[in-house]
């Protein structure tokens, strides 16, 4: 799932093109990447058969595989990190130092397919005992004991936002922060930050040949073994590898799964 389908396809394309050049025992004779614009598409597209594997945070995951039958298969070392979290940010000028400072104010999230920038902010909101309420604009109204929020549709536009004053607050992932250049960062101060959940995930269809399933596990899991498949993890979205997940794939979706229903309650 992506808003720039032309940047996904560039960056994933020559790890599809890698993993179908190994599996032809498969009769497998081509990789073909499709991005999907939300995921009620990857969930057709998952049930219909013409998905067999895809990759995204944990949330997305979640509900593939609630929907679906999809199951994670592997962690993805995404931007070489193995686990991330979400940073509340505020505009330094602002007076907003507390997760309390921000009632009666609008953040600013990305996307509700996002973990960082949706799950994790939702969940850490509604843990603390605070409403959150979806706002269609940035400026309306909020009451005092309730934290608005707003898609921005970007971790780009969120960022911008809060500098520009355009919302009290955003919501992105830690890494996203440590990436802003210092200039702007230094107008900006961290009111808040979630726990940590595992960066991102390989899954497949539920109706993927096991053998299948371990034939490109064992590939993912050993790309990072040659210069070839260096090359294709840097592309794709600078990735530093593939492996098992430490506490096992349930126990990861099973936290998700948790924090997804106190959201719902919230």
């Amino acid at each position: 799932v992506a808003s720039d389908p032309a940047k996904t396809i560039d960056a994933f394309q020559p790890l599809a093109d890698y993993l179908a050049a190994n599996l032809s025992q498969f009769g497998i004779t081509e990789g073909q990447v499709k991005v999907a614009p939300d995921l009620d598409t990857l969930a057709r597209w998952l049930k219909s058969g013409d998905v067999d594997l895809f990759f995204d945070s944990v949330y997305p995951v979640m509900i593939m595989a609630d929907t679906t039958g999809a199951k994670p298969i592997l962690r993805r070392w995404k931007s070489g990190i193995a686990e991330y979290n979400t940073v509340f940010i505020a505009n330094i000028s602002s007076g907003i130092n507390t997760i309390q400072d921000l009632k009666g104010h609008t953040v600013g999230m990305d996307s509700d397919a996002s973990t960082s920038a949706y799950m994790l902010p939702r969940a850490y909101l509604a843990d603390a005992g605070i409403k959150t309420v979806l706002q269609t604009t940035p400026d309306a109204q909020v009451t005092k004991d309730e934290i608005g929020y707003v898609f921005t549709h970007s971790d780009e536009n969120t960022i911008q936002w809060v500098l520009s004053g355009k919302v009290a607050a955003g919501a992105i992932g830690l890494q996203v922060y440590n990436d802003i250049p210092e200039a702007d960062r230094k107008n900006m101060t961290i009111v808040a930050q979630t726990e940590k959940l595992p960066r991102a995930m390989a899954a497949v269809r539920s109706t993927l040949a096991p053998e299948m399933v371990d034939a490109i596990k064992n590939l993912l899991i050993g790309i990072n073994q040659t210069d070839e498949g260096k090359a294709i993890l840097v592309k794709f979205e600078k990735t530093a590898r593939f492996d098992e997940f430490p506490g096992g794939a349930d126990s990861a979706l099973a936290r998700i799964r948790q924090l997804y229903n106190l959201v719902k309650g919230g």
